[in-house]
């Protein structure tokens, strides 16, 4: 296996995208714009009344950090995935998928069990609200993971939905104990409103001592820090993390790179589907800062990149389409 420059754990979902009514996700009690676990049973009673009653707009390969991965490797990074699927047609679909797109994974990934499943439901003001059944990803542990890549990279990066499963948090454990062993630099994003409410003490565990760079939109970071404004809320994570990314949506980013604190206006935009644009903006943003070219421009680069994701359905771009974005972007700041 080639080196790495990001080693990444997160969960393996195949995503399953419909467009919803807000009166669909009232009247099954979903909380818009979260993740919401769920088993099996419930999740296949969902389907069968999306199928009858909504617009279902496709399957496609999910999983928060896998999406920022793609990003990274599309733009030329080199990557590998730590993840956890069944043995079965969904889990072969999943890694076949990883490995098209270039990233590196392992057959230690595959194990008895049925690979997770999300049904992604976006409402008309393109916010997504997720519905999800990890299956076998719930177990995901260190059994599953080649530690090998990690080594060696530049960036580990932690999904903040592994905060719900114990085997996972211990998994994330040993790899910090790896990454910091070998110098290899920890990016956490903190994943999801959810996850600050319901999951804050596993958040709190793959947080551990610190970070150098964590990412998550103003509502989990005021959420997390019990501020109420985005400035506010960053100097409270400067506790957490040396570096800090927090996404404002369609007003760009607040950043600050160690030293100071700057923000980056978004891009004019016509917003379909909000899925998968924050995992562009982390795996974007990430390629960039490890490519040399700086906080600025990784922070461009990211919101170019998301602000293509959030209009058009589905969390990924074609794969042609994100070294396009580096291309534009490195004529803007020629």
């Amino acid at each position: 296996m080639a080196t790495v420059d990001l080693f990444a754990i997160g969960n393996a979902l195949i995503d399953q995208e419909f467009q919803v009514s807000d009166d669909f996700l009232i009247q099954h009690s979903l909380q818009k714009g979260t993740m919401q676990l769920t088993d099996g049973e419930t999740q296949a009673n969902l389907y069968n009344n999306l199928i009858k009653t909504q617009r279902h707009k496709g399957q496609a390969s999910g999983g928060s950090a896998a999406n920022t991965t793609v990003a990274f490797s599309a733009l030329g990074g080199q990557a590998f995935y730590a993840c956890r699927v069944g043995n079965d047609d969904l889990g072969d679909i999943y890694l076949k998928g990883l490995n098209e797109a270039g990233i590196y994974t392992t057959t230690k990934s595959v194990s008895e069990g049925v690979t997770g499943t999300c049904m992604v439901l976006v409402s008309d003001d393109s916010e997504r609200t997720m519905h999800t059944y990890l299956g076998i990803t719930a177990e995901l542990s260190a059994t599953q993971i080649d530690f090998d890549p990690l080594k060696t990279a530049k960036w580990l990066y932690i999904e903040g939905y592994l905060s719900t499963s114990d085997t996972a948090r211990a998994a994330v454990k040993q790899a910090r104990e790896i990454a910091k062993a070998n110098q290899v630099k920890i990016a956490l994003t903190l994943s999801d409103p959810a996850m600050v409410q319901y999951a804050r003490e596993g958040l709190d565990e793959l947080l551990d001592d610190g970070v150098d760079l964590i990412f998550c939109n103003q509502e989990e970071a005021m959420m997390y820090t019990g501020t109420e404004t985005a400035e506010s809320a960053l100097e409270q994570l400067k506790q957490k993390s040396k570096y800090i990314v927090i996404t404002l949506s369609a007003q760009g980013a607040l950043i600050y790179d160690g030293n100071n604190t700057f923000s980056v206006p978004g891009r004019p935009v016509t917003a379909v589907d909000a899925n998968g644009a924050g995992d562009a903006f982390a795996g974007s943003f990430l390629y960039a800062l490890n490519a040399g070219l700086g906080f600025q421009t990784a922070a461009q680069l990211a919101i170019l990149v998301s602000s293509e994701v959030v209009a058009q359905f589905g969390p990924r771009l074609a794969v042609k389409d994100y070294a396009k974005l580096l291309h534009n972007i490195q004529k803007e700041s020629a």
